[in-house]
């Protein structure tokens, strides 16, 4: 109970009183006074900061040795901090006259997904708007792409690409010196050579002046004010999401257009490495969602650095040794801009999709426990690409899925959880015959036979998120394209199958 004489700020017997506050030193420079604490023993003023976390992203690149000077990479933008960032990483690195200067052509793309998160036409104006500006002031080309034009894909993005030319890929080091003098070389010739070259050297950002924004889905150039796809395609892109049964599905469906639209921009536009700006905490939380996910087989080639499934354009990850909280205040004290975009809704709250939850799981874990996001990194950084890059007869490609690209892991279904479920699923497929004649019998739903014919070419895990997406017919075209292509395949190799002659060691060599 309250009394009228109770001091309420005196201690009592059991607390200890806080420690004075008094600013602490710098670990780097032991001179400035500390504006951040990463970690329980880090503490940096902010040209500490700023040199820590400009050195890491340069050391991640350089440990890797994956991007090769002269080479086009692809930034992908989401407008958000994690990217943002990683574009002032790579203006930094591309501005600077030492010989650590960056040697890689960038470009950027940004896909709008305002349609499916809840925007209205007028909103996703003044968001495309914004980031227009930002992408504009870099001076490197950029492509702007709405996910509505993922309905006109070409079947082909859902294939792997060649690795390269039949010529080998020399080695980082030779590559870095054939590079350097042949800008020796460009200079010493004059401006006529140097131009003729300038194409396979990375140019300074203020001389990058061009842009790429893509047509309408109707192929008519766009107009200044209405940049937006056709209402048509909106509402069916809108549909397509609203048959999706989960949140979860729809994460996973608006993930895999996105990467497809990406993909498409990529090798269209000559780009053999796209960037993502995955932080080491998003890289932690799709670990253990694509692990509930059923995508074990995968998490390697799905959070590790180099992403090498779709062939000819591999994806690198060189935000994912940032935390997100480093972002945050990297973002801040030197003001890189964000464009932030809703995330997708569900209709009733408590129905969330498996990806937030597994985020509130571990940012909850990582607010009592500072380790864990790092800890769940390390352990994802064990994990190796080989096994899901095994396949069924060796020195053959393995069949890959038709919506992730990744190695199939269902070609021994009786060493799975999934053949039980196939089994019940072919059950409440199979239609329900009348007695009579076979004139006067019910023919197959088509619906029914067209989800059955997207099964086995899918692996385990987008089987599961496949069975919650609604109707196939639903499906973007290039989907049903490649879908119905494989099938063909599969059925002409069957056929052909079964006139092949097979290898008797019964027979006598020398009858013939």
């Amino acid at each position: 109970m309250c009394q009228a004489r109770e001091d309420y700020g005196r201690r009592g017997p059991g607390r200890r009183a806080p420690p004075p506050s008094s600013p602490r030193a710098c670990v780097k420079c032991k001179e400035g006074s500390a504006a951040v604490v990463i970690r329980l023993g880090d503490a940096f003023c902010r040209a500490c900061f700023r040199e820590y976390f400009v050195h890491k992203f340069r050391a991640v690149l350089g440990k890797n040795r994956v991007i090769f000077p002269g080479e086009k990479v692809l930034l992908a933008l989401s407008g958000g901090p994690a990217s943002s960032a990683m574009l002032r990483q790579v203006q930094e690195g591309l501005s600077r006259e030492t010989a650590k200067r960056l040697r890689f052509v960038p470009g950027l793309v940004y896909v709008d997904e305002g349609a499916v998160c809840g925007q209205s036409p007028a909103q996703r104006e003044e968001s495309l708007a914004r980031v227009e500006a930002i992408l504009q002031a870099t001076g490197f080309p950029y492509h702007l792409a709405h996910l509505e034009q993922a309905f006109d894909l070409p079947g082909s993005v859902l294939r792997r690409g060649p690795r390269g030319g039949s010529k080998p890929c020399p080695s980082y080091k030779e590559a870095v010196e054939d590079f350097i003098q042949q800008q020796r070389q460009a200079a010493a010739d004059g401006g006529g050579a140097a131009s003729d070259g300038a194409a396979s050297l990375p140019r300074r950002p203020a001389q990058l002046r061009t842009q790429d924004v893509p047509e309408p889905a109707g192929g008519e150039p766009a107009a200044p004010g209405a940049r937006l796809p056709a209402a048509a395609r909106t509402e069916e892109l809108l549909r397509l999401f609203e048959d999706a049964e989960t949140l979860t599905a729809k994460e996973e469906l608006l993930q895999m257009l996105r990467t497809h639209l990406i993909l498409h921009t990529a090798r269209t536009q000559g780009y053999t490495k796209v960037m993502m700006g995955d932080s080491c905490t998003r890289v932690a939380i799709k670990l253990l969602t694509n692990l509930a996910l059923g995508r074990g087989a995968f998490l390697a080639m799905d959070t590790g650095f180099m992403d090498t499934r779709h062939g000819d354009v591999a994806v690198v990850r060189p935000m994912r040794e940032y935390m997100a909280k480093e972002i945050a205040f990297y973002n801040h004290f030197f003001g890189v801009p964000t464009v932030i975009t809703p995330a997708l809704r569900a209709k009733r709250r408590e129905k969330t999709s498996i990806h937030r939850l597994m985020e509130d799981f571990l940012l909850g874990l990582q607010a009592e426990f500072p380790s864990t996001i790092s800890t769940v990194y390390r352990t994802g950084e064990k994990l190796s690409t080989a096994p899901a890059e095994a396949s069924s007869e060796p020195g053959a490609e393995p069949q890959r899925c038709l919506l992730c690209l990744c190695a199939l892991d269902t070609l021994a279904e009786e060493d799975l959880a999934l053949e039980p479920t196939l089994i019940a699923e072919e059950a409440a497929q199979r239609p329900q015959e009348p007695a009579g004649d076979g004139c006067c019998r019910s023919s197959p739903m088509p619906g029914a036979e067209s989800r059955a014919a997207f099964l086995p070419l899918l692996c385990y895990s987008c089987r599961l998120t496949f069975k919650e997406m609604g109707r196939p017919d639903t499906l973007p075209p290039y989907v049903r394209s490649e879908a119905q292509r494989r099938s063909r395949r599969a059925e002409m190799k069957q056929q052909i199958q079964e006139f092949l002659l097979e290898d008797d060691d019964d027979e006598d060599p020398s009858e013939s």
